[in-house]
């Protein structure tokens, strides 16, 4: 498991500015090594949506004796480093950001006397995209061919001397989108939505990866993973690059799959803008009732996997071209559905939250099924989540068993939390998130000497299968905007399919269970597992899977002829044949469950661990080469006590197929203790002294006894 640390480092009591980074020192080094950190993202070289030069400044700049006084080095600097420390760092490339920053200059334009804060310090004007591609200030900054030889040309071949606006995303009106949840509000500088379709913009973006790359650093993180979707909130992006882009997709499209408005339509010249204005819509609010909004979906989710793989492919390239590797990641905010065809193309996930909680037990079980073995890192979001409540309060000494909590939580369940260091709050609270430094190191101290206790196999009995296309088909039957599309600033809550609602079931019967990615078959390939991998399971829970590859029939019928139990919630393979699905529904092993039915009675051999008493806990058994890790987390905060209150004693009955003799306690205190006692696959365990986060290993009946 890696010990990520969310490194944005920015300053406290001050806005969190996007998109450059502040400078490094070497004081933060020793801060790593102390919180066992591996990895650190969203952590270097920024400032390319600025510019370039910037960024080669943020990368490779001269730094005054005044700063070197007190350990500050450039980006490349930092990067070096962090490998001497076995850390890995990633360049971030805010992907989805063009910036204007004001300016204060000197009467020769050679020195920037003032940006971004102006203090009447000199002559005023701006800075960013659009003076550096059109050469504004030649005694400031290299000219554009300097890094672009000959210049840039868009897709109709003419040359581009405005980058801001040229590829900026576009409502319906022809007005570029803004990057709000990145503006402060309180400040002059602004931030347009950038286009990934445009072809200039991805040129752009690689002349960014480049320059990390040559920065040394271990991996490119490509932020904004699903651009141009963030423009949906501002009107989605309707420029010449997305409406002749969407007009080809429809063209493509097989003659049973056109959208029925579209039946008898001449699609040479088709403008979807053009199209819906004459009808009366503007792609401004309830953009779901807009007709082909789904279809416009579709497009941009289509475009957005395969220019994000260009991306990666092209780091990877250039990367080897100077012979070097690279990582490549992405920020698939809140790991929805259709990032799953992305994950193909990186080797560690990242995820931004939708909302973070002090308890998402249904979340961390979703990501760590969506990352199968793959790495992968969560980090907090400001915006509808409890950072804004939790800071303060740590910043006065209380709150940390909430952070503990949510930690752990993520650890016990199968993914890695980071650990913030003046993480992102969003573009009005000016703060950033810094943890108490003690509580820090206890936390990932305990997760570093315990590293053996983590896996990303488990002993669950229960697998809950997602179905990355029927979560698109139900979007469209559910009111409003699907949130996995949408970045509202205001938060929300997780979707109230019957994925999660089953899955939240499962939590609140304290039974543990994994999740089965079934990809779509186009956008990813199906890779739904073979019938013996999922052989583990006596129960496979399939809600609302209303769309199925014939591969993912077959699958579930193979696990019922193996002897399993296949619950089917809702909709099953609406898109096959019916007599292929009701001949499914009619298998022995297959039932309808209901959805007010207690889903232990629906599970093959009923609950597979029972708690007693029966507290608000998450349960995960990780395989791991010792023998079973049972990870117990608590929720039960006393908030008058401002802890979750050690418990004195309870005991959990767990089925296991595996024989085990004894156990071996892990706890923060080393206060926990435990006796094991077995009837055939039944082991009772009982514990005393149980804290707000316990592991107890069960070892096998042949193995030695490990650990203390």
């Amino acid at each position: 498991m890696e010990r990520a640390v969310y490194f944005d480092a920015w300053f406290p009591r001050q806005h969190n500015y996007h998109p450059s980074l502040p400078p490094r020192r070497l004081r933060m080094l020793d801060d790593l090594v102390e919180y066992r950190a591996t990895m650190l993202v969203w952590s270097a070289l920024g400032g390319g949506s600025i510019a370039l030069p910037y960024l080669e400044q943020e990368a490779f700049g001269d730094v005054p004796p005044r700063y070197r006084l007190y350990g500050f080095v450039n980006d490349s600097e930092f990067v070096a480093e962090c490998h001497k420390r076995g850390i890995k760092i990633f360049g971030v490339v805010f992907e989805c950001q063009g910036w204007e920053f004001p300016i204060e200059l000197n009467d020769a334009e050679d020195q920037i006397l003032a940006m971004n804060e102006p203090r009447g310090a000199g002559r005023p004007g701006w800075l960013g995209l659009r003076e550096f591609s059109g050469n504004r200030y030649p005694k400031l900054l290299p000219p554009f061919e300097r890094y672009f030889p000959g210049g840039l040309k868009n897709s109709l071949g003419e040359p581009v001397h405005d980058l801001l606006e040229e590829a900026a995303t576009r409502d319906i009106h022809g007005r570029p989108c803004h990057s709000q949840w990145v503006e402060c509000p309180d400040r002059t500088h602004y931030a347009y939505n950038m286009d990934r379709n445009n072809p200039v913009w991805r040129e752009y973006l690689k002349a960014i990866i480049r320059i990390q790359v040559d920065a040394g650093v271990d991996g490119i993180e490509l932020d904004e993973a699903d651009t141009p979707l963030t423009s949906l909130p501002y009107g989605g992006c309707f420029c010449r690059d997305c409406r002749d882009g969407f007009r080809e997709y429809l063209r493509a499209l097989p003659a049973a799959e056109l959208p029925k408005e579209l039946e008898g339509t001449d699609l040479t010249n088709f403008d979807y803008g053009k199209w819906l204005l004459t009808r009366g819509y503007d792609f401004q609010e309830h953009q779901e009732t807009n007709p082909l909004y789904w279809d416009y979906l579709r497009f941009q989710q289509h475009t957005a996997g395969g220019y994000f793989a260009e991306l990666a492919d092209y780091a990877r390239a250039y990367a080897a071209s100077k012979g070097r590797t690279v990582l490549v990641s992405g920020n698939f905010f809140r790991l929805s559905g259709y990032y799953y065809a992305m994950a193909s193309k990186v080797d560690v996930l990242i995820t931004e939250m939708f909302n973070t909680g002090y308890r998402q037990p249904a979340w961390c079980r979703y990501c760590a099924g969506f990352a199968g073995d793959m790495p992968l890192i969560t980090v907090g979001n400001p915006y509808g989540g409890v950072g804004p409540d939790l800071l303060p309060k740590l910043q006065a000494g209380h709150g940390y068993d909430l952070f503990r909590m949510m930690t752990y939580e993520a650890a016990a369940l199968g993914i890695s939390m980071s650990i913030p260091y003046g993480a992102w709050m969003g573009s009005v609270i000016q703060d950033a998130f810094y943890a108490p430094h003690d509580l820090i190191t206890q936390i990932q101290s305990f997760i570093a000497d315990n590293a053996g206790l983590y896996s990303t196999r488990t002993f669950s009995e229960t697998a809950v299968v997602f179905s990355t296309r029927s979560d698109f088909e139900q979007s469209k039957l559910r009111a409003g905007i699907h949130e996995a599309v949408t970045f509202e600033l205001g938060g929300g809550s997780r979707d109230d399919t019957p994925f999660w609602q089953t899955c939240e079931r499962l939590i609140e019967a304290r039974q543990p269970y994994d999740v089965v990615m079934f990809a779509d078959g186009a956008e990813r390939a199906d890779l739904a597992p073979l019938a013996a991998e999922l052989a583990q399971y006596r129960t496979l829970l399939v809600p609302a899977c209303s769309w199925l590859t014939e591969r993912q029939a077959d699958l579930i019928g193979e696990f019922a002829d193996a002897g399993g139990q296949v619950l089917v919630l809702g909709t099953l393979g609406s898109n096959l044949p019916a007599s292929r699905i009701e001949t499914l529904l009619g298998h022995r092993n297959v039932r309808v469950g209901r959805e007010d039915a207690s889903i232990v009675s629906d599970l093959n051999g009923g609950a597979q661990i029972t708690v007693d008493p029966a507290i608000d806990c998450g349960i995960n058994i990780h395989r791991i080469e010792a023998g079973a890790a049972l990870h117990l987390i608590r929720y039960d905060y006393d908030e008058a006590r401002d802890c979750v209150p050690v418990l004195s004693s309870m005991s959990l009955r767990v089925r296991l197929s595996v024989g085990f003799g004894n156990l071996t306690c892990y706890s923060q205190d080393g206060e926990l203790a435990a006796s094991l006692t077995s009837d055939g696959d039944s082991y009772l365990i009982a514990l005393r002294n149980v804290p707000l986060y316990s592991v107890i290993v069960l070892h096998p009946t042949e193995a030695p006894r490990q650990g203390s």
